[in-house]
């Protein structure tokens, strides 16, 4: 999904025990400054936690063997086939192969949701043509709808019965069943991106989950909606919210739901995915690129997310659900299954709010952190940390960078422990940017858990930013004036930050940007401060909206959202001009 008005283009141990460094120190203080001729402050941490077992969340997590399940079958989302190029094709064909290899005798396939990146008929066709030659004979092919299958341009009505087509679904919200179990698969009934579930929707949601309790009420009920549900999972706060109480209320009774979502592409590893309190709700991550929380230094889209690629595998047995974490992308599961029990009974939840974790992560007493003198800036500095510990997941770094010589207000950033990387990198390098030129900067770094516990220890360290003039950032086109709509631009961006999500896109000269949708845009790589690409007007969004004669600015945005720090304009002229 995309989450802003920018919306309609989508451009273009295992995880790494921290003992086991790959680097010793001094290896580790040659990468780093040494300021006055030695690194000044630095902190190591000065005790060692009595941690009984640290929890793996790689190619170490072990997955048990449990006896021969009822009944089997994967679920994956937001695969997003696209028309521009067949990454994430080719990444679908993955996942099926692994999925076959790994759950060989399935009972039924479930996707749930955005399998098309803009509902284009190619899409469709691409993504079936490689689903029906490696799907399973026996597996029963369940799809939901998502909010970009609607984005091909066509009214809702025919987006669906597109859908109906391709997928061979007999209607956008339908109910199954499975060797004796309940299928109930919802859809968004329109493009919209947080989704919208109808009165009507959901009372036939009723309907069908008292069906399923007064058939079985031992058995599980699966539920599957492309938006989460508001105030459950990691990554729940892009849920629906019109009807989103009636919804809720809708599934409280049967405690025996479990309740699959995609859209929000977080992230399986975080143990948040998963959540309990009147039933099971579960996030089913991406087959396309990452998106996390917002406010990190990495961004929400981080440098390598079109990479991740993930999916879960479900096990009924007779007395519990085990739900397994696959990384498609290093070919190994990740975290131990999660595991519920049936009969189903809140007061056996385990997932539930109150699971919420007391114990801190913390660093190991030979944990270092310094600052990286070759990529030192007028206004930043990079830093490189040993990654803490934490008995569940280390998510993110507090960084305070206090002005050493003034009483100057500090600079406070947030930033991932990179935890979706296989490996998880380690030593960690972060880059802390809007400081002052010429500055001499105390650092302070706190480790946080997935439930926001802090660090007792901090690692510190001095680091001094160059003497210079800050120099603004500029867009510079290869020309000007183009030869009609299909000419291309050669677009260099110079003075650029290293991206936090910091994006590109092309506007009417005269719109102002978020109040209408761009016409293209794309995330944005830099090197040495410079960005280079190559503009190509076929992959635009909004071709009703680039015409010849008029003009369009490029807007250069840092962050995820409207901070615009640069622009530049050209024309279309005509081709035969």
């Amino acid at each position: 999904m995309m989450k802003e008005d920018k919306q309609n283009r989508q451009t273009n141990e295992s995880k790494n025990d921290v003992t086991d460094q790959g680097m010793d120190r001094l290896t580790f203080l040659k990468r780093s400054t040494q300021l006055a001729g030695a690194v000044i402050g630095l902190s190591l941490a000065d005790t060692l936690h009595p941690l009984k077992a640290l929890a793996e969340s790689g190619s170490s997590a072990r997955q048990t063997n449990w006896n021969k399940p009822d009944l089997v079958f994967p679920v994956i989302s937001d695969i997003h086939i696209q028309t521009s190029n067949d990454q994430n094709l080719k990444k679908f064909a993955e996942t099926m192969d692994q999925l076959n290899r790994a759950a060989p005798r399935q009972d039924a396939f479930m996707m749930v949701g955005d399998l098309t990146d803009d509902g284009a008929i190619k899409e469709y066709d691409d993504l079936l043509a490689v689903y029906n030659a490696k799907k399973q004979a026996d597996a029963v092919s369940l799809c939901a709808i998502g909010n970009h299958d609607y984005w091909n341009g066509l009214s809702v009505a025919d987006a669906q019965n597109l859908f109906l087509e391709k997928t061979g679904m007999k209607s956008i919200y339908f109910h199954k069943v499975i060797k004796g179990y309940h299928f109930i698969v919802l859809g968004t009934e329109d493009g919209t991106t947080e989704g919208t579930f109808t009165v009507t929707q959901i009372a036939w949601l009723s309907e069908k989950l008292k069906l399923a309790h007064e058939d079985d009420s031992k058995k599980p009920i699966f539920v599957f909606h492309h938006q989460p549900i508001i105030g459950t999972i990691y990554g729940s706060e892009w849920g629906f919210t019109v009807n989103r109480d009636l919804f809720y209320d809708t599934l409280k009774p049967y405690p025996q739901v479990i309740s699959f979502s995609g859209h929000t592409h977080y992230p399986l590893d975080d143990p948040r995915i998963i959540h309990q309190k009147d039933f099971t709700t579960i996030g089913t991550s991406t087959g396309a690129y990452l998106w996390l929380d917002a406010g990190r230094i990495q961004g929400e889209v981080p440098e390598g997310a079109d990479v991740l690629n993930q999916a879960l595998i479900v096990e009924v047995h007779n007395n519990k659900v085990l739900i397994k974490r696959r990384d498609i992308h290093n070919n190994d599961w990740t975290g131990e299954p999660f595991e519920i029990s049936f009969p189903a009974n809140k007061r056996n939840f385990k997932y539930t709010d109150a699971r919420k974790d007391k114990q801190a992560p913390f660093f190991n007493r030979d944990a270092m952190l310094s600052v990286v003198d070759d990529k030192t800036t007028l206004t930043g500095l990079t830093v490189m940390l040993t990654q803490a510990k934490d008995n569940l997941l280390v998510h993110d770094y507090k960084i305070v960078a206090k002005n050493a010589g003034t009483r100057e207000a500090s600079k406070e950033y947030l930033a991932f422990s990179e935890f979706y990387k296989d490996p998880v990198p380690n030593p960690l390098m972060l880059n802390l940017d809007g400081l002052q030129p010429n500055t001499t900067y105390k650092i302070e770094v706190h480790a946080l858990d997935a439930y926001g516990n802090e660090s007792r220890e901090s690692l510190k360290a001095l680091g001094k930013t160059l003497d210079g003039v800050v120099k603004d950032v500029t867009i510079t086109l290869s020309k000007n004036e183009l030869l009609g709509v299909q000419d291309t631009i050669e677009v260099t961006v110079e003075n650029a930050r290293a991206p936090q999500s910091d994006w590109i896109g092309l506007y009417e000269v005269n719109e102002k940007p978020g109040e209408l949708a761009s016409i293209w845009w794309m995330y944005t790589q830099v090197t040495d401060g410079t960005c280079k690409f190559t503009y190509d007007p076929r992959y635009i969004g909004y071709p009703d909206r680039y015409k010849e004669g008029s003009t369009y600015k490029f807007v250069y945005f840092y962050g995820g959202g409207y901070d615009a720090v640069a622009s530049t304009t050209f024309t279309i002229g005509s081709k035969a001009s």
